[in-house]
């Protein structure tokens, strides 16, 4: 019965993050949309910003979990938009709320989980250095959430996924690129 609860308290304020700023609700107003007393709420969580940390961070597990390997630059975009674009909404207003740090530390660990999944299934038995594959993955995470933060800053447009993909084709063989120039200056023992 506890888990049913929590998990009405979620859906409750996911649907009314969805239509109002995150400054706007009140846990009045959870408890009202999902049926319950306060002390229920109170019960589960304490206050609004950790329901809000709990979901963000739930949301990051579930979608790492989901794609333990990716084989695309372009399948690194479309899932570290994917979530975003289902709450558009509710993302626009923690962005622009005072949890936007809970959001953009989320997104930067799911930006590094489906960046390292990449280096790792798209290339195997690549002879990187260690050292070298941390550095790949730094690079390559903070040019996804770069793009993410950009993307989300605009507004969320659908037009951005043209630019998107134009970006990807023009750094297609990147990863190629990288691979080859780290053998050549540290070529495996």
């Amino acid at each position: 019965m506890a888990n049913f609860t929590k998990q009405a308290i979620k859906a409750s304020f996911l649907q009314l993050l969805n239509e109002q700023p995150l400054s706007k609700i009140s846990v009045r107003d959870i408890v009202e949309r999902c049926g319950i007393n306060r002390n229920s709420f109170y019960y589960h969580f304490q206050d609004i910003p950790t329901l809000l940390t709990e979901i963000i961070t739930e949301q990051t597990e579930q979608l790492i979990q989901k794609y333990p390997s990716i084989s695309s630059l372009d399948e690194c975009f479309q899932v570290a938009f994917q979530l975003a674009q289902e709450n558009r909404r509710a993302v626009m207003h923690i962005y622009n709320s005072v949890s936007r740090d809970v959001f953009e530390r989320s997104a930067m660990k799911l930006c590094e989980s489906v960046v390292a999944a990449y280096i790792t299934t798209a290339f195997p038995d690549n002879p990187m250095s260690e050292a070298d594959r941390k550095i790949v993955v730094r690079f390559i995470k903070c040019q996804l959430f770069g793009m993410c933060i950009d993307w989300i800053s605009g507004g969320m447009k659908d037009e951005a996924f043209a630019d998107l993909r134009r970006i990807i084709e023009l750094c297609r063989g990147f990863p190629e690129l990288i691979l080859s120039r780290s053998m050549e200056t540290n070529p495996p023992a």
